[in-house]
C-alpha cells in the first residue's frame, strides 16, 4: 500500500513540473481519485493556470467523481471555487445542475455519517458559480410536492344525490343517464319530425315566422319545453364535473410519472418502480430543501479580484481544495439573512401551498396564523430541548442542581458549547413532529394540513434555524410581545398591503428577532 501511494505521488515533490499539460494533469488527478486522494488531488487543482484549469474541466470525466460522492466532495469544490475565480467569458461549461442532484439524491436517503460536513463548502461553491441553481432546486422540489399532493385526489368522489362512490361508479351511473335521457330525446324528436325535419325551407323565413298564429306558437311552446324539460336536468349536468374529475386525476398521474421518472434518472439503482411513490418523492423533496439550505443565503458572490486575494500564497494562486471549519454560522448577519429568507422564501412557499388546499380557500387570516405559530413553537420547543439537555447531563454526573456553583456553571458551559458545535448534526426530528402535531391538534377541523408536505418542510425549516439561533454563542430570540398596540418603528416593519394611514396594529404576520435585547430583524404586521 505505501508503494502504491509513492507511486501516485511520484512525479514531482513541489507537484509543479506536471501541471503544464493538462493531459498528465488529467491522469494525475485520476490516479489519486483511484487512491481515493482527494484532497491531495484538490491541492492539485488549486495550483493549475486558468488555461490549463479550463483544459481539464472539458474532459474531466464527472460521472467517475459523482459516483464517489461524498468522498470525492473535497476535489468538486477544489473545482467550482476555482472556476469562480475565472474571470473571463463565457463562462466553462460544467454540468453543475448534475452535481447539485446528486447531492439531492444522497440527501434524499442519508446514510453516510458526515454528510453534511462534507458537502456543504461544495454546495456553497455550487450556488456562487451557478445562481440560477437555486430557482432550479425550488422548481424540483415544488414538482414533488404537487406530485404528492396528487396522489391524494383519487378517493371518493360524490354522485348526483351527495353520495360518496368511486368515480368510475359515478361515470357509469352518469353515462347511462345520459343514454336513456337521449333516447328518450331522440323518439320525442322523432314522435314531432313531421313538424321539425320535413318543413319547407321557406315555412322558416323571417316573414313566414312573423306572420304564424296564436296556436303555432303554443304548440311550438310545448314540444320545446318538452324537450328542455328532458335534456336540461339538473342531474345531468354531473358528468361535467366527473369529466373535468377524470381529467385531473390523469393530468395528477402523469405528474407522478414524470417525476418519478427524474427521480430514476438520478439513482438507477433505486428500483423505484417497486416502492411507495409518494415516500420516494417526499424523500427527493426533502434532499432539495436540505440542499438548499445548505447552499446558505443568496448573496452577490464575491469579485473575482476579491477571490484571487483569498487564494494567493506568495505571490502565485493556490488552492488546496478545502478550507479551515470555521464557519460562518457566527456571523450575525448570516443569522439574520436565513431569518429573512425563512421568512420571504419558505413562508411564500407554504403560503402557496395552502392557498391551494380547498379547505383553506377562503379562510386567508388562518393561513397566515398558522405558518406564525410554527415559527415561535419553533423556536420554544428548541429553547426547551436545550435547557433540558443542560439539565440531563447535571442529573447524569450527578453535578448540584445550584446553578451559582462553580463546577455547574463549567459543565453548563461545556455542554452549550458542544450544542453549538453539534448544530447540524443534531436530531430535530422531534422537535418537528412536535410543533406539526400541536398545529394540528389545534386545527382538528382541516385534515388536509397532515399530507402537506410543503407546510412539513416548513416546519422543518423553522425548527432547524431557531435550533441554529439558539445556541449561537450569543443566542437569538424572537420577541414574544404580540399585544395588537400601535406600531413602534423600532421593532415593527408594516407589510406592504398594510394600510398605511393607520399605525394600529391588526395582526403579527412574523415575530421580531432579537439579541443582546437588540431588535436584530423587525417583526413584520398588519395595520
Amino acid at each position: 500500500m505505501a508503494d502504491s501511494r509513492e507511486r501516485i505521488r511520484g512525479p514531482s515533490r513541489d507537484g509543479r513540473e506536471f501541471l503544464t499539460s493538462p493531459r498528465q494533469v488529467l491522469r494525475r488527478l485520476m490516479l489519486l481519485s483511484e487512491g481515493r486522494q482527494y484532497r491531495e488531488a484538490a491541492g492539485v487543482v488549486g495550483r493549475l493556470g486558468p488555461s490549463v484549469l479550463r483544459s481539464v474541466i472539458a474532459e474531466l470525466p464527472l460521472d467517475l467523481l459523482l459516483e464517489h460522492l461524498p468522498h470525492s466532495a473535497y476535489l468538486l469544490e477544489s473545482f467550482f471555487s476555482r472556476l469562480i475565480t475565472l474571470n473571463t467569458t463565457p463562462k466553462p461549461e460544467v454540468p453543475s445542475e448534475t452535481v447539485a442532484f446528486q447531492l439531492v439524491r444522497l440527501f434524499a436517503n442519508p446514510h453516510e455519517s458526515g454528510l453534511r460536513q462534507r458537502c456543504t463548502k461544495l454546495l456553497q461553491a455550487l450556488a456562487q458559480y451557478e445562481p440560477s441553481l437555486r430557482q432550479t432546486l425550488r422548481e424540483r422540489r415544488r414538482s414533488f410536492d404537487n406530485a404528492v399532493q396528487g396522489l391524494g385526489v383519487h378517493g371518493l368522489t360524490t354522485d348526483a344525490s351527495g353520495q360518496l362512490i368511486s368515480l368510475h361508479v359515478a361515470l357509469k351511473t352518469e353515462l347511462q343517464r345520459h343514454v336513456d335521457t337521449y333516447k328518450m330525446a331522440i323518439h320525442k324528436l322523432e314522435e314531432l319530425s313531421m313538424v321539425t325535419v320535413n318543413q319547407d325551407p321557406a315555412h322558416s323565413s323571417h316573414q313566414r315566422l312573423l306572420a304564424i298564429n296564436y296556436g303555432d306558437i303554443q304548440q311550438r311552446l310545448i314540444d320545446n319545453k318538452t324537450l328542455l324539460t328532458m335534456l336540461d336536468k339538473p342531474a345531468l349536468k354531473q358528468l361535467y364535473t366527473l369529466v373535468e374529475n377524470l381529467s385531473t386525476r390523469v393530468e395528477n398521474d402523469k405528474d407522478v410519472l414524470s417525476c418519478v421518472g427524474q427521480v430514476k434518472r438520478l439513482d438507477a439503482q433505486a428500483h423505484v418502480e417497486k416502492r411507495p411513490a409518494a415516500g420516494l418523492l417526499m424523500n427527493f423533496s426533502r434532499g432539495c430543501e436540505v440542499v438548499l439550505h445548505m447552499m446558505g443565503p443568496e448573496s452577490v458572490p464575491p469579485s473575482p479580484v476579491a477571490m484571487n486575494k483569498t487564494t494567493t500564497n506568495g505571490g502565485s494562486s493556490c488552492s488546496d481544495g478545502y478550507h479551515s471549519d470555521d464557519s460562518a454560522s457566527d456571523d450575525g448577519s448570516e443569522m439574520v439573512s436565513l431569518y429573512r429568507n425563512l421568512y420571504i422564501e419558505n413562508r411564500a412557499d407554504a403560503l402557496e401551498a395552502l392557498d391551494s388546499l380547498p379547505q383553506l380557500k377562503h379562510v386567508h387570516s388562518l393561513k397566515g396564523k398558522i405558518l406564525f405559530s410554527m415559527i415561535v413553537l419553533s423556536f420554544r420547543l428548541c429553547h426547551g430541548m436545550r435547557e433540558r439537555k443542560v439539565l440531563e447531563v447535571r442529573r447524569v454526573l450527578n453535578c448540584a442542581l445550584d446553578s451559582s456553583n462553580e463546577s455547574t456553571l463549567a459543565l453548563d458551559r461545556a455542554v452549550r458549547h458542544h450544542l453549538h458545535e453539534t448544530i447540524d448534526s443534531f436530531p430535530l426530528g422531534e422537535i418537528e413532529r412536535s410543533v406539526f402535531n400541536q398545529v394540528l391538534s389545534t386545527l382538528h377541523e382541516y385534515p388536509c394540513l397532515e399530507t402537506c408536505p410543503p407546510l412539513t418542510h416548513f416546519v422543518s425549516a423553522c425548527v432547524r434555524l431557531a435550533w441554529r439561533m439558539i445556541n449561537q454563542k450569543a443566542p437569538y430570540y424572537l420577541d414574544t410581545d404580540f399585544n395588537l398596540g400601535f406600531l413602534r418603528p423600532e421593532k415593527h416593519e408594516r407589510h406592504s398591503q398594510s394600510d398605511r394611514r393607520s399605525d394600529l396594529i391588526k395582526a403579527f404576520l412574523w415575530p421580531a428577532l432579537m439579541q443582546n435585547n437588540q431588535c436584530a430583524f423587525k417583526a413584520v404586521v398588519a395595520t
